[in-house]
């Protein structure tokens, strides 16, 4: 079967109408999404807004119960086979076999993606030596730290030399410092020509790594584009206001929504911090707000103004932090994905 010519405009990965149901639960809801060659696009969400099922139908690992992605020019569904032979996959968790060293991981990964034996070894020490573990080649993985085991999955991730890299949240529990090499690492992955989608809640790994961002909430697309796009809808800058009292919250947020002055995003109320950030674009915008606070007769703690994080940017237009309950996927739909 050849490659499905859906890949127009450079798209490496093309996704429409995307569903997956566990039970009740939609974890995707029509996703529609764009990957361009050779970028990184960031698709941001909380736990259970659907990113890692969106990673494991776009890998061959789940199937979808409605809509269609190809990637790389492959149907995921109809041409599973000749996909994996040209993608990538890092999941949350370090999948590789703690009895075998650090090369003979790479090597038997090789073997199975039918690289020549030469060729398997030569790929597993150019490997392991870009990922800085030549000196713990000989170790079994048990005895590697979380940041080699990390480096060593995603070593094993580039045996193939993919066309496409999917890394599901890949710097998870790293410290600082491995973090950083990980980030390296990926962008002279894409410095060679690799698209990677990327999911993540770090918002600074995402300002650091990807091209354009998705973000995703309770299994659908809520926003995307450019980080500075993004920005853009939320506001030049952000007014944060406290009121003294806490119950004042609420009142305060439905009085500046009345106000009309927001632009085109909403008022947001962040009861984590106690405050209300208000988008706002002019000093025009500023002075009506502090009018219709002293007009309410509400009394404010604390008042300040900041330009817009990307983390501000994921509040405002999912009404939470990139923090939630797990995203959890039954048991039997995994063992299923597996066979």
């Amino acid at each position: 079967m050849t490659r499905i010519d859906d890949n127009a405009g450079g798209a490496a990965v093309t996704v429409r109408g995307l569903v997956k149901h566990y039970g009740e639960t939609k974890a995707l809801d029509g996703v529609d999404l764009d990957v361009r060659e050779g970028t990184v696009m960031g698709v941001l969400g909380p736990n259970g807004a659907g990113k890692t099922t969106l990673v494991r139908i776009l890998s061959t690992l789940l199937a979808p119960d409605a809509g269609r992605a190809t990637v790389a020019g492959y149907d995921a569904v109809r041409q599973p086979r000749q996909l994996r032979r040209v993608i990538g996959l890092t999941g949350q968790y370090a999948s590789v076999d703690e009895k075998l060293s650090g090369w003979e991981n790479l090597y038997m990964i090789g073997r199975l993606l039918d690289l020549p034996r030469r060729d398997a070894r030569h790929r597993a020490d150019e490997l392991l030596e870009r990922f800085s573990l030549t000196d713990a080649a000989k170790r079994p993985a048990a005895t590697y730290s979380g940041g080699m085991r990390r480096r060593l999955d995603l070593a094993a991730s580039m045996i193939g030399r993919p066309a496409v890299l999917f890394l599901d949240e890949p710097t998870t529990g790293l410290d600082p410092r491995t973090r950083n090499e990980v980030w390296d690492e990926v962008k002279r992955m894409v410095g060679d020509g690799v698209t990677v989608l990327l999911t993540t809640q770090y918002m600074e790994e995402a300002e650091q790594l990807a091209t354009e961002l998705t973000v995703v909430d309770r299994g659908q697309v809520v926003a995307g584009g450019a980080i500075e796009e993004l920005k853009a809808k939320v506001g030049g800058r952000a007014l944060r206001i406290r009121p003294a009292d806490p119950a004042h919250l609420r009142p305060l947020a439905g009085a500046l929504d009345e106000l009309g002055i927001t632009g085109l995003a909403t008022t947001t109320v962040d009861t984590d911090r106690g405050d209300v950030l208000v988008p706002i674009l002019s000093d025009e915008q500023l002075t009506a707000v502090v009018g219709a606070v002293t007009a309410r007769g509400i009394t404010l703690s604390s008042l300040t103004t900041e330009l817009p994080s990307l983390d501000e940017v994921f509040l405002s237009l999912t009404g939470h932090r990139a923090s939630a309950p797990q995203d959890t996927v039954p048991a039997e739909d995994l063992q299923e994905a597996a066979v």
